[in-house]
């Protein structure tokens, strides 16, 4: 079987979704590859070196032609410029990609009426066995790690506390709003750099986490109850939740120098989290970093892919960080894709194991049909009729 990586079309996309090193490991198990042409050269990866290890560089309609194509950002996740390759898939075909299923359902639905069987990396579950294929994780865990160098060269202050000959220079003080993988990365990096760090979180389990990597965990009088799916995605709270906590983190949101925001909700609007009345709080000069900026933002004031600056404090709306980092961005997305491949295929042939639950869980769309229920209910389409008649012979 044939598989394939094209170059990105979605504006400022410099990840690329196999890399060199991936392209000897698919060889081995079996695969031919096909790269298109410049597909990696703006992640730093140069088409002589894919050939070096067994690729095909070939065209862009070459590249759709392939049995499975792997990207990035498939429609959904590319929603404009994704929509001049919706012509050259076919039924039958495999894609694999990140594709914002649950904020762009429709775009599901239009590749499943090209035949599409499509498989969402951004609902694999967060299970041990999964951790390899885990889009999401690899890629914030970029996220939270530029966000802080972003943070750090905005603020007027360095992080680290000095001693000098010319007196001593106070740590800059630095707040990370949610400890998933982004927020604990952001952590790391920001203690790394010398600053002190606190950290606040619905989820009190993640406590020990944010402790044992050197924060402070901001506790606040909160019953958040169930804080995250099953799937161990962020779950979303009610509005009064919202509001109480925004009225708990005033204070906590002033005493700092900088505030790294992450909280997302997949398929959701990002939470407001901090108010234009937090952002007035603080000290002239503060930053804000908003990792939710792509989903609305977790900043009242926050206007995605821009910088602004209100009261003197700069608020910075970044929407795809893993793209300014694109050569390990890509080695980390690679490899995830490789493997999810390889849950794919068994004895040279697809192999599509709906009792496996990554499969179930990733696979959207197959047969001219959304198959995820989810994502049909989103759509408002009905249970296949198949599948009660199949419960009422189970029920008899």
């Amino acid at each position: 079987m044939i598989v394939s990586a094209a170059k990105e079309s979605f504006p400022g996309e410099r990840r690329v979704a196999l890399v060199p090193a991936s392209v000897a490991q698919l060889i081995n198990a079996g695969w031919q590859v096909r790269i298109e042409a410049g597909a990696g050269t703006a992640a730093g990866f140069l088409d002589t070196q894919y050939t070096d290890k067994g690729a095909q560089i070939t065209s862009r309609a070459e590249v759709f032609a392939a049995d499975a194509l792997v990207q990035v950002r498939s429609l959904g996740a590319n929603p404009a410029a994704g929509q001049a390759d919706l012509a050259q898939l076919r039924s039958g075909q495999v894609v694999v990609g990140m594709c914002d299923p649950l904020g762009q359902p429709q775009s599901v639905q239009a590749l499943a009426e090209k035949g599409v069987t499509l498989f969402a990396l951004e609902l694999v579950p967060r299970i041990s066995r999964a951790q390899s294929m885990d889009v999401l994780s690899s890629q914030a865990n970029i996220a939270g790690y530029r966000a802080v160098l972003l943070a750090a060269t905005t603020l007027p202050k360095m992080f680290p506390m000095m001693t000098t000959a010319a007196g001593t220079i106070t740590p800059a003080k630095v707040l990370i709003v949610g400890a998933g993988v982004a927020g604990l990365q952001a952590i790391a990096t920001a203690r790394r750099l010398g600053a002190v760090v606190s950290a606040y979180d619905v989820r009190a389990a993640v406590k020990e986490q944010v402790q044992s990597l050197g924060a402070r965990f901001v506790e606040m009088d909160l019953k958040p109850g169930g804080a995250e799916t099953a799937g161990g995605y962020a779950k979303e709270m009610d509005e009064e939740f919202y509001r109480k906590q925004r009225e708990l983190m005033l204070k906590v949101v002033a005493e700092n120098d900088v505030v790294i925001t992450t909280a997302a909700v997949p398929g959701k609007r990002a939470p407001t989290l901090v108010t234009g009345e937090m952002v007035a709080a603080m000290a002239e000069g503060s930053v804000i970093v908003d990792l939710a900026a792509e989903r609305g933002g977790n900043c009242e004031l926050t206007k995605p892919g821009e910088t602004i600056v209100e009261n003197g404090v700069t608020i910075l709306g970044p929407t795809n960080l893993p793209s300014e980092v694109p050569f390990h961005a890509s080695q980390m997305f690679a490899k995830n894709v490789t493997t999810f491949l390889g849950s794919l295929v068994k004895d040279g042939q697809w192999n599509f194991d709906m009792q496996d639950e990554i499969v179930r869980d990733t696979l959207v769309a197959r047969d001219g049909n959304v198959v995820n229920p989810a994502l049909r209910d989103l759509l408002g389409i009905p249970e296949p009729e198949k599948q009660w008649h199949d419960r009422e012979i189970e029920l008899e």
